[in-house]
């Protein structure tokens, strides 16, 4: 089986690695968010007697324990939030899932461990929203300064892909993008497919990258950020 291929989840499936980093990986998360400019806080909705919400929690420790300090304090930090408990504050982001890793108010989250290949997009939407900058072309960012309807994207991934991390960085900075602009339409959601397997079949995904726009398949592999943009706005104008 290749590794952008889907199998088969199952509750602590060894494919799907664990919040547990190596040596080697910690120093490499240490020198890579060294380039943080400001707080980035992420919220962690897990519940009660879930493996991979524990994982979770072992893999957010590790970005803390990473991350660097003004005056004393983490740029990195997290709050974790139980469904037994924090029911309120799963409908306010419209939380439905369980791992998820949300920021910006819920507009980017991983839904399921954001662990193996995806922790290198996932170190890069931190550090893009820490300088308050999203990477995205002047012309891209102009044309979601336009989008005043709700955009839903989601990318479907595996912890093996190569690929998806960056197709999750440039879907994370569209809705980025459209927060920081005070729109909030966008919304990005990065799906690991053994945990969610309900969401790949949904749009019978073979292999991943696979990125979904509004409830429709759109993409698989890596778009051009051109050709992302392109299709949203298609997207939006077929369902007006």
């Amino acid at each position: 089986m290749s590794s952008n291929e889907i199998t088969e989840f199952n509750e602590e499936n060894p494919m799907i690695p664990g919040g547990d980093l190596d040596e080697e990986t910690k120093e490499a998360l240490k020198e890579a968010l060294v380039d943080m400019k400001s707080e980035v806080k992420a919220m962690v909705f897990v519940k009660k007697n879930c493996y991979y919400c524990r994982e979770t929690i072992k893999l957010m420790d590790h970005f803390v324990e990473a991350s660097p300090s003004i005056n004393g304090k983490k740029l990195f930090t997290y709050e974790v939030y139980e469904k037994e408990t924090d029911q309120e504050v799963f409908r306010k982001y419209g939380i439905e899932r369980t791992p998820t890793v949300a920021f910006i108010e819920g507009k980017i989250r991983y839904l399921g461990i954001p662990s193996g290949e995806e922790i290198r997009g996932l170190v890069e939407t931190i550090i893009r929203v820490s300088e308050k900058e999203s990477g995205l072309e002047e012309r891209t960012k102009k044309e979601i300064a336009l989008i005043n309807k709700p955009v839903h994207l989601e990318n479907i991934i595996t912890p093996s892909c190569p690929y998806c991390p960056y197709a999750a960085l440039l879907i994370n900075m569209f809705a980025y993008e459209s927060y920081k602009q005070g729109l909030k339409s966008i919304t990005s959601d990065t799906v690991e497919a053994y945990e969610n397997p309900d969401i790949a079949d949904k749009y019978n995904v073979m292999s991943v990258p696979a990125i979904a726009i509004n409830g429709k398949a759109a993409f698989v592999g890596l778009p051009y950020e051109e050709d992302l943009l392109k299709r949203i706005l298609e997207v939006i104008k077929e369902q007006e």
